[in-house]
C-alpha cells in the first residue's frame, strides 16, 4: 500500500497505481480475467465511481 494517504485509491485496500501494475503483469501472463477486472476497475475509477467487489476481489487473487 501507498504510504501518500493523498494517493488515489479504489478502495481501502487496493491503490490504483497497485491496480495499473498488476494490469501490466497480467497482461505479460495471458490472465486475461484479471485483465478485464484491472480494466473495469481502472475505468469505474477514471469515472468517479466505486469499484464493483467481484473485480476487487479477482485483482486481490492475483497474488493468492
Amino acid at each position: 500500500m501507498l504510504s501518500d494517504p493523498k494517493a488515489a485509491q479504489l478502495s481501502d485496500n487496493v491503490p490504483i497505481d497497485t491496480i495499473w501494475s498488476i494490469l501490466d503483469a497480467a497482461n505479460e501472463l495471458g490472465d486475461a480475467h484479471t485483465v478485464e477486472a484491472c480494466r473495469r476497475a481502472i475505468d469505474a475509477n477514471l469515472r468517479g465511481d466505486a469499484a464493483v467487489e467481484a473485480d476487487l476481489a479477482a485483482i486481490a487473487a492475483f497474488f493468492a
